[in-house]
């Protein structure tokens, strides 16, 4: 598996490869507050909202990515982090192509609760599941020399981690948007073609607005369902 080192090329400008793009069903799993939500919107809508409230149950929003062998839309799953919503968590990761797991880089024992969740995926989800470790707010451990002193997880052991349980692995700004391209450029990069071709199809049995307990960002946020290429 890559790390945030091994950054794939991406193409910024609308995709040239004849039909339609492959569809790829994505998760975001991760602790209340560590900034899921934040992360997928700064990617579908090139935005940050300060103070966002949590999402309740899961939130359902589309992005397409144009990588030089392949565009795909992802249909992706942003989960609710309280306890509470976590046995609901299995009917969005089922049939899922990728996951990205969220950790804050302040808060160690959102480390943890990551690692649970990276254990349950590689249990109970698909087997060639794609995986990404992202350690966010980075924002925060940058700038003055006093920010670095709240970081609470290593960079270096978080990654060590990852490429021991066979993770994609970045740490990301939200806030600055830092890294948080590169995520989702690297996921469609890791996806095998042949994977995304046999189970695209039959992916994406939940879709937004249909369940009870679940916020649909598209009916808060416009252009969510955008075909502009965010990679």
């Amino acid at each position: 598996m890559s790390s945030d080192a091994e950054s794939p090329s991406v193409n910024h400008t609308p995709s040239t490869l004849p039909g339609k793009a492959s569809q790829v069903k994505l998760v975001l799993l991760g602790e209340s507050a560590v900034g899921k939500s934040s992360l997928v919107l700064r990617f579908v809508n090139r935005e940050y909202v300060d103070n966002r409230e949590p999402t309740i149950g899961a939130a359902f929003l589309t992005q397409k990515c144009h990588l030089n062998d392949r565009s795909i839309k992802f249909e992706i799953w942003d989960t609710a982090g309280q306890e509470r919503f976590h046995s609901l968590a299995p009917m969005y990761y089922r049939n899922a192509q990728a996951a990205v797991v969220v950790y804050d880089i302040t808060k160690s024992a959102t480390l943890e609760k990551a690692k649970s969740w990276v254990k349950e995926l590689q249990r109970q989800a698909h087997p060639e599941i794609v995986i990404a470790l992202i350690g966010n707010k980075l924002d925060l451990v940058q700038g003055e020399p006093e920010s670095e002193c709240l970081r609470q997880v290593n960079k270096e052991d978080a990654q060590a981690y990852a490429h021991e349980a066979g993770l994609l692995f970045f740490e990301t700004s939200a806030k600055s948007s830092e890294n948080v391209d590169l995520v989702f450029a690297g996921i469609a990069k890791d996806i095998p073609l042949e994977h995304i071709v046999m189970q695209g199809r039959g992916a994406h049995s939940t879709r937004g607005g249909n369940l009870n307990g679940r916020v649909d960002l598209n009916q808060q946020v416009s252009g969510s369902g955008s075909s502009r290429c965010a990679c």
